[in-house]
């Protein structure tokens, strides 16, 4: 164990340094700077443009802006923001709690529906729960989220507005009170929750349908054990391996943002800074919201192989 963790920290560190250079080079590589807009003001000479350029080292090469960037971001110092802040990473860590809030609740509620339901269905296969579940798993992950999300907003904010059903669907952050960002939050919760869902149902089903007929499983039953120890300490302990990697890759998706659905509702998360920085040309913004979320998947792909071992203990970690 100690020694498959030392080389997979090794290989992490390497993929992570490889992903920073892409990254940072297909960022700097793309067209248009914060100071683009100014080349075509009269009054700005283009001695001014290129003093502000070479304070920013704009006009230094990329491999040597990537050397300064590097070194500064594992220092901690993210940078400065050309246009929405003053520095990249307060203003990068202060809209992580209403993304975890946000994006973490909706997590959770798919995993709260996937996974029994999944189950469920794999036990009675082709029965009307089976095919109700199957319909709704195709309409979940069929249906793109700016759909549901609209459609949400038609009906409880703008058909049931004055009713006691009405639900804001523009995200105010300066909102207070636990029941008034619980209601400014469901739908985009439920969005986000009922489409990961839909998607997880179906893996969930097909991993433990591949279980439930192993051979294992029938001597368990032959041996008189209930059918419920079956399913849930035989079946779902086995079932639930590659579901692991789904769920650990699904994790870093939490701190990233859904981009659509933050965009539909206004909710001002990662997601959504990640796009006006891109508009803006907001280099450093980007480039540290997109690395983090890279070096998420990967801390979150080392932690799904421990615990397949956990999870399995024929599997060896060598």
């Amino acid at each position: 164990m100690g020694i498959f963790v030392i080389r997979r920290t090794l290989i992490s560190l390497v993929t992570i340094v490889i992903i920073s250079m892409v990254v940072f080079g297909i960022v700097k590589s793309a067209p248009g700077d914060p100071y683009g807009e100014l080349a075509t003001n009269p009054s700005i000479s283009p001695e001014r443009i290129a003093e502000l350029r070479d304070n920013l080292g704009l006009n230094d090469p990329i491999p040597q802006q990537y050397v300064l960037w590097a070194t500064s971001y594992i220092r901690g110092d993210w940078g400065d923001c050309y246009s929405q802040c003053d520095s990249v990473a307060p203003y990068i860590l202060g809209r992580i709690p209403v993304t975890i809030a946000v994006i973490g609740s909706s997590f959770i509620l798919s995993l709260l529906i996937a996974i029994p339901i999944g189950v469920i269905s794999a036990f009675r296969q082709y029965s009307l729960f089976d095919q109700f579940a199957t319909t709704f798993a195709f309409l979940g992950f069929s249906l793109p989220t700016f759909f549901t999300g609209t459609l949400l907003i038609y009906i409880f904010g703008i058909r049931l507005n004055d009713t006691p059903l009405s639900l804001p669907f523009v995200f105010d952050r300066t909102t207070e009170g636990i029941w008034p960002n619980i209601q400014q939050s469901l739908m985009p919760v439920m969005v986000l929750g009922l489409a990961s869902a839909a998607s997880l149902t179906r893996f969930v089903r097909a991993s433990m349908l591949e279980v439930l007929g192993q051979d294992y499983i029938r001597t368990a039953r032959a041996k008189g054990l209930k059918e419920q120890s079956v399913v849930i300490l035989h079946g779902m302990r086995n079932g639930m391996i590659p579901v692991v990697t789904v769920i650990a890759l699904q994790i870093p998706e939490v701190f990233g943002g859904a981009i659509i659905t933050e965009q539909i509702f206004s909710v001002p998360g990662i997601g959504s800074a990640l796009v006006q920085s891109i508009r803006a040309a907001d280099n450093p913004v980007a480039i540290s919201i997109t690395l983090m979320i890279a070096v998420l998947v990967v801390i979150f792909n080392v932690i799904a192989d421990l615990l397949y071992a956990l999870l399995d203990p024929r599997i060896k970690l060598a």
